[in-house]
């Protein structure tokens, strides 16, 4: 049986075409609290678990929470150990729990409309859209699900080898410059920051490293 080389016919041996690459997401970066929402959400839960007379009494019975603070400006530190003087050592499991009812029974109300309007005009099909928080990653993550949040990056919490609390974080607090670190960390060189929103100086090198940086500009 004789056989035909299709290539001394000029012809190209048939071939299934290559997949398009697919272009990189360009990424939009919001700060959660005070940016998206009207108030600090840390500060909302902690009242929600164990009412504003709880937290007088934990910086009244433990006055050194706040020395600790006004000597090192530690915003991470006081809000772990915040946490843990209210809370104890609590597990992982009963901490989400204490989440979920926390932002089933807030749902909605956290945010600002015309920041919520700023969010969904960048639903698009070449975005991404992220939260970067100061506030408990584990805290936030159900809102940043309402609104559909590609990613929620935020401070980590410590466990212990029991999955208990601990009154030290795991890692740095996601404030600054850290903002930035857990960008790169989870986008690499592909990091391409299209828009940040931010209200404070902790959203400085966020809105200074995207290509449209915006502050404060949500009212609502």
């Amino acid at each position: 049986m004789k056989v035909t080389n299709p290539l001394r016919h000029g012809r190209s041996p048939k071939t299934t075409p290559a997949a398009e690459p697919e272009a990189p997401r360009k990424v939009v970066a919001f700060d959660f609290d005070g940016t998206l929402t009207d108030r600090d959400s840390f500060l909302a839960f902690l009242d929600f678990a164990k009412g504003r007379a709880g937290m007088a009494r934990a910086f009244l019975t433990q006055p050194s929470l706040l020395a600790h603070y006004l000597a090192t400006k530690d915003r991470g530190a006081l809000k772990s150990r915040l946490l843990y003087k209210l809370l104890g050592p609590i597990s992982q499991e009963d901490l989400e729990i204490l989440i979920k009812a926390f932002s089933t029974t807030t749902a909605m109300d956290l945010f600002r409309m015309d920041a919520l309007d700023a969010w969904d005009r960048h639903n698009l099909p070449d975005r991404t859209r992220v939260i970067v928080t100061a506030s408990p990653q584990l805290l936030v993550a159900p809102f940043g699900r309402m609104i559909g949040a590609d990613r929620v990056i935020g401070t980590k919490l410590g466990f212990d080898a029991q999955g208990r609390l601990t009154p030290e974080l795991d890692g740095k607090n996601c404030r600054g410059e850290e903002k930035m670190c857990r960008l790169r960390e989870i986008f690499g060189d592909a990091l391409d920051l299209e828009a940040a929103y931010g209200d404070t100086a902790g959203d400085r090198e966020m809105l200074a490293a995207a290509r449209h940086g915006h502050y404060r500009v949500f009212k609502g």
